[in-house]
């Protein structure tokens, strides 16, 4: 008993000495997983998995037992089949979401994700961009464009999906496409520049407050809110509003060549019925449509870079993201009061 009670005490011992480390390593490993949840990541779902797990819950109950087993059989068969193909003979699609505010902040993740794909994917394999976005300041929107380019410098075919909404700068981005598809009601075009800003100086002046600003540079300012503007000030604002239109103009004709600028150019907006027409697209249907289509030819996945959001951000998100569609609903609404590109 002697014995049996020291080897005990034995067993003990060591099975203490080999659960400790490796507990440790567990909580370590939980303590980076819940680390890396919370910091700046890419995230890569399989869209296939997705919508076959979608198949198979419909079909189970849907269809009769029997048949159901039939189906799963059939569905295991053809998975094998499909997991002993190299990766390499199947075509990829990337698919990134890109939902645009009045100053794109969306680029920041987005420029992420295209330097992420663009580390793997061939000009064999395929990028989509889902965009909804009615525009908004220009250099903002200039480098979510230039985003894009990147994927076209590269020959990779670039697909623009616009379920609801690319006006604007979000047409800016749209047109560097390979290919527009737009569902039937989506808004395009609004391809024009607007500027405007309210003038304080006659209330000031009624409260006698005087207002001063002093610049080096004869149009280091035009317009101000607060001094008193003259004709001079407006005709060099209405010029670089312009200026500004023009180069807008240029970079969609070089993009797509087949639009006749003279009409589209003209700050209206279309739904994608008329906007096919008009060559402002090339094919009428939903992503949704496009991604069921692809996934039975390729392997799809959704990309995006999760980014860590601050305090603030967390409390306020809900109220930001009604500010920036309450903007967009002006903006279709009210065309002339639009406040962006």
């Amino acid at each position: 008993m002697e014995f049996l009670s020291e080897y005990g005490l034995f067993l003990l011992k060591a099975l203490t000495i080999i659960a400790v480390p490796l507990l440790g390593l567990a909580i370590a490993s939980i303590l980076i997983k819940a680390k890396s949840h919370h910091e700046n990541h890419l995230e890569v779902k399989s869209l296939n998995e997705k919508l076959q797990q979608m198949e198979l819950t419909l079909n189970a109950s849907a269809l009769p037992k029997k048949a159901f087993k039939e189906a799963l059989k059939l569905f295991k068969k053809e998975y094998k089949a499909e997991a002993k193909k190299e990766s390499c003979d199947k075509k990829r699609l990337f698919v990134l979401n890109f939902k645009g505010d009045v100053r794109a902040s969306a680029v920041e993740s987005l420029r992420e994700e295209v330097t992420a794909i663009l580390l793997i994917a061939t000009t064999d394999d395929e990028i989509l961009v889902k965009i909804e976005s009615g525009g908004g300041i220009v250099h903002d929107y200039g480098l979510a464009a230039s985003q894009l380019q990147r994927v076209r410098d590269r020959g990779i075919p670039l697909t623009i999906s616009v379920d609801r909404i690319a006006a604007s700068g979000g047409y800016m981005m749209a047109c560097v496409a390979d290919k527009i598809i737009a569902a039937p009601f989506a808004i395009l075009g609004s391809i024009g520049v607007i500027g405007q800003l309210p003038n304080f100086n006659r209330l000031l002046k009624n409260h006698d407050i005087d207002f001063e600003m002093h610049t080096a540079g004869e149009y280091k300012r035009t317009l101000t809110m607060f001094g008193e503007n003259n004709e001079k000030a407006r005709e060099k604002f209405q010029a670089e509003i312009q200026e500004t239109h023009l180069l807008f103009k240029d970079f969609i004709k070089q993009n797509r060549e087949q639009l006749d600028l003279d009409k589209v150019a003209t700050g209206e907006h279309w739904y994608g019925i008329q906007a096919l027409e008009l060559n402002l697209a090339d094919e009428l249907t939903t992503s949704d449509d496009y991604l069921s289509r692809a996934y039975q030819e390729a392997a799809v996945f959704e990309v995006s870079w999760e980014r860590k959001k601050s305090t603030f951000e967390k409390l306020f998100s809900k109220g930001v993201r009604a500010f920036s569609r309450s903007q967009e609903e002006q903006a279709l609404t009210h065309p002339g009061e639009r406040t962006y590109f």
